[in-house]
């Protein structure tokens, strides 16, 4: 070991990197039990929990790398993406968690949700009016009832890693439970829609692309505030402000 690596830090949490080993440091101490709690009923390879000393967790490094990164090019295989949507299936198939996660909001839950964003977005100058009412007028085909599934809840591409063309883990399973399908499928392909068809041909059963789409809406309008107070910048090249002009 030759140095520590901050993986990811703000204000809620906080991942570091010591040689083979990544530490996860969360101000929820009861989303660190519910990450681990989830990564044991999951049926897909997740990093072996070293010790668990709240509000730490540590955790083994995955082999391989990546599957992407929201804002760059992926440069793993359409087999990889197609892996990925397996693995995804395999999740989905599983029996259910008993509690309820980030995917399994009401659709009460998330229109209040989405008229308070919207509103904040369009009060504060942070996107267009225009812009923010047709990706509103999009997001509104995800509000609608589903059949829930073991969802993971925030299901970004550099949370699945992949070797060649087989994926060896998933991470960050503090949002797991029960939940819509399609919005997993959603945030792996956010940002990637080239990859879109390789993963549903890997998951296996047709989706609505509709609903896909209205995901990629629905999770970047809700997403930019959060992230601007968090420190990062939605607008960045190929990240959710991009994602919402891209919808236009």
């Amino acid at each position: 070991m030759d140095a520590i690596e901050v993986v990811v830090a703000h204000s809620e949490r906080a991942t570091l990197r010591v040689g083979d080993v990544f530490l996860k440091v969360d101000a929820d101490q009861a989303r660190v039990g519910i990450e681990v709690e989830a990564m044991a009923l999951t049926p897909v390879p997740t990093p072996e929990v070293l010790w668990h000393n709240p509000p730490v967790l540590a955790l083994a490094a995955l082999p391989g790398t990546a599957i992407g990164r929201l804002g760059e090019p992926s440069t793993a295989s359409p087999a990889a993406w197609a892996a990925a949507g397996a693995a995804i299936r395999t999740l989905h198939d599983a029996p259910l968690p008993s509690r309820s996660g980030r995917a399994g909001r009401s659709v009460d839950e998330l229109t209040a949700e989405l008229d308070a964003e919207c509103g904040w977005l369009v009060a504060n100058d942070v996107l267009p009016a225009d812009l923010v009412t047709r990706s509103r007028r999009i997001a509104e085909a995800a509000l609608r009832p589903w059949t829930p599934a073991f969802t993971h809840g925030d299901l970004q591409v550099a949370h699945v890693f992949v070797d060649g063309d087989e994926v060896t883990g998933v991470l960050d399973w503090s949002e797991a439970g029960r939940g819509d399908a399609l919005y997993d499928l959603a945030t792996v392909t956010l940002g990637h829609r080239e990859h879109l068809g390789d993963v549903i041909a890997g998951y296996g059963t047709d989706v609505d692309l509709d609903v896909i789409r209205a995901w990629w809406a629905l999770r970047s309008l809700l997403g930019v505030r959060w992230l601007i107070e968090h420190g990062f910048d939605p607008s960045t090249p190929g990240c959710e402000v991009d994602v919402l002009k891209s919808l236009m």
